[in-house]
């Protein structure tokens, strides 16, 4: 398992969650980083999940 991070951020840059949590891959931190979003109403919102090395895994603005 690895660390992945979420963040999320309305309009004016303000970051409205930001969230760790582990995964296997990459391909399942994609899936656990939307649903986290969704799970929160934020997926609407601009978003990205990163490794802990800081590798872009998830964008969407």
């Amino acid at each position: 398992m690895a660390d992945y991070f979420l963040t999320a951020f309305d309009p004016s840059g303000e970051i409205l969650m930001n969230e760790q949590f582990e995964a296997e891959n990459e391909e399942a931190a994609k899936w656990r980083g939307e649903a986290l979003l969704k799970e929160k109403d934020l997926y609407n919102h601009t978003h990205r999940v990163v490794n802990a090395a800081g590798k872009l895994i998830l964008f969407q603005r």
